[in-house]
């Protein structure tokens, strides 16, 4: 069992071992986030968070919910709205012990070009 958790550790992440790649993505808002993102089936990664411990910020037009600590702010994961048996969950390596992802690959990956870039919003007046 490995854990993650944000600063303030109201948000807890369980997952069952090592991530075996951390994927670096460049899209407007991983890049943003600054996360290194592990992929975990839900049968072997656990939030556990108190009420209200957790804020959502739904991207892609709703198809990815962000979650982070409501208390401190670090995102902790991310997963699609629309839950599947076979979906993933994107924990935020970030949020484990820096010894404990040391030596894992990181895959870049280049989601700036793939998933499209979009015009920066005016901003609020």
């Amino acid at each position: 069992m490995l854990f993650a958790s944000c600063h303030c550790g109201a948000v807890r992440l369980e997952v069952a071992r090592r991530p075996r790649r951390l994927t670096e993505c460049n899209c407007s808002i991983c890049r943003r986030y600054g996360a290194l993102w592990a992929y975990y089936s839900h049968r072997t990664a656990r939030v556990v968070a108190g009420r209200n411990s957790l804020s959502i910020y739904r991207w892609r037009n709703g198809a990815l919910e962000f979650y982070h600590c409501s208390e401190c702010g670090c995102v902790t994961h991310h997963e699609r709205s629309r839950k599947r048996p076979d979906s993933t969950v994107a924990v935020n390596a970030r949020m484990m012990e820096p010894e404990e992802i040391a030596s894992i690959e990181i895959r870049r990956f280049d989601g700036a070009s793939r998933l499209g870039k979009r015009p920066p919003r005016s901003p609020v007046r």
